[in-house]
């Protein structure tokens, strides 16, 4: 893997936008503005790496489902999200509900040695847009030639369609939360409006605030008392545990088909890690972890079970001394073993390896100028050292979002 650099599009803003990232522009409090996409430059794969680093993704998918059947059985306590949480997601897994994608987080640098899971955000990944969409219209743009791990937006098609194949549903909810006022959490939403519907999905949009409950159809409802019988949602188990209506998710019998289901929760929690660790010591893609407390371990990451984005992480190494702000940390703690980012002339990236039904389907990269990718790091396209597949025409139907 090398970072090279490239020269930007002159209508590079424009065109994002057009495809649906609208959140790349951050104006701090003094009033600069710091950009999320940068195309000034690039990673490139050769095609080894992509194979090699695809089964990895798949093998850890395979492994994190293990660990979660580990977790449903409290064997590691409640792991911040409370008992009744816990049995709903354990029912979930046992159910076998189906889901549709996630992404894990990677250290990798490219020199040879075996890439090291971070974490993986498996209820509600973004990273969506410029990994499955804006990425690949650089591509075309600036390298046309030249081929990209990227084949998610046809997976999410593929496994929309196998959905409605077996659940036997046509109409599909999507939900995101008003809150998140950058408009990633709506456009992300809108994007997974247009795949499932390209899929054969009817569906409807609505903000998770207006989802009301029926008595008399003891069933929850939209705006037009419509019943919802399949929901995909961009709000975590977590927070909707907590919410007013919480306690009807108990009710499985009464719930529409959640996407993505509560078994998620065991995924997205950072307890998975050391779940993990626990099953598998000593395996080549995992960092030491330990819940509650660091353990053996000298050098640590301190990570709220519940976190995103890098809020309230702590660094515990040699010449770093950090903590973020934020408002998690009160349901518990998973400490990892600290692993610096590579530095690519200053430059730290992390792969975002994402996963449709348990396939490996594409990278998206974000760099960060320090040792923590948080709210203020770049997205920086791919490519792979090889020339572009016959095939590459099927993307066109990634052309705009449906809003």
């Amino acid at each position: 893997m090398k970072r090279l650099l490239s020269e930007p599009r002159p209508d590079w803003k424009q065109k994002i936008e057009e495809q649906g990232l609208v959140f790349s522009t951050t104006t701090m409090p003094n009033g600069r503005k710091i950009e999320y996409w940068n195309e000034a430059a690039y990673y490139e794969f050769t095609m080894d790496e992509v194979e090699t680093l695809e089964v990895t993704a798949e093998d850890m998918h395979k492994m994190c489902l293990e660990a979660a059947k580990f977790l449903a059985t409290g064997a590691m306590g409640n792991i911040g999200i409370g008992p009744q949480a816990l049995e709903l997601a354990a029912e979930s897994l046992q159910a076998a509900d189906m889901d549709v994608y996630g992404r894990f987080d990677f250290i990798y640098d490219g020199q040879g040695g075996p890439a090291k899971m971070l974490e993986y955000n498996a209820d509600t990944p973004t990273g969506l847009i410029e990994a499955a969409v804006a990425q690949w219209f650089w591509l075309q743009d600036v390298f046309p030639e030249k081929d990209q791990w990227n084949g998610i937006h046809e997976a999410l098609i593929r496994q929309w369609k196998k959905m409605q194949y077996r659940t036997g549903m046509s109409t599909l909810h999507i939900a995101h939360s008003e809150a998140e006022e950058s408009g990633e959490d709506w456009m992300t939403a809108a994007y997974m409006r247009d795949v499932a519907s390209q899929a054969g999905w009817t569906t409807i949009g609505i903000n998770m605030s207006d989802i009301g409950w029926d008595p008399n159809l003891n069933r929850f409802v939209d705006l037009d008392n419509f019943m919802i019988s399949t929901m995909f949602k961009l709000y975590p188990w977590e927070l909707m545990m907590k919410e007013p209506f919480g306690h009807r998710l108990l009710q499985r019998a009464h719930n529409p088909r959640w996407v993505e289901p509560a078994w998620k929760m065991l995924l997205s929690n950072k307890a998975l890690l050391a779940a993990l660790w626990h099953l598998y010591p000593d395996h080549p893609n995992l960092l030491p972890a330990y819940l509650n407390e660091p353990g053996p371990l000298k050098e640590w990451v301190a990570k709220p079970l519940h976190g995103r984005e890098g809020d309230n992480i702590r660094i515990h190494a040699p010449g770093i001394s950090l903590e973020q702000p934020g408002g998690y940390g009160r349901e518990g703690w998973c400490y990892q073993q600290f692993h610096a980012l590579p530095d690519f002339d200053g430059n730290h990236p992390v792969l975002g390896l994402w996963v449709v039904d348990g396939e490996s389907v594409g990278c998206g990269i974000r760099e960060s100028d320090g040792p923590i990718t948080d709210y203020f790091c770049r997205f920086v396209p791919n490519t792979i050292d090889a020339p572009a597949p016959l095939s590459a025409q099927a993307h066109s139907s990634k052309a705009g979002i449906a809003l």
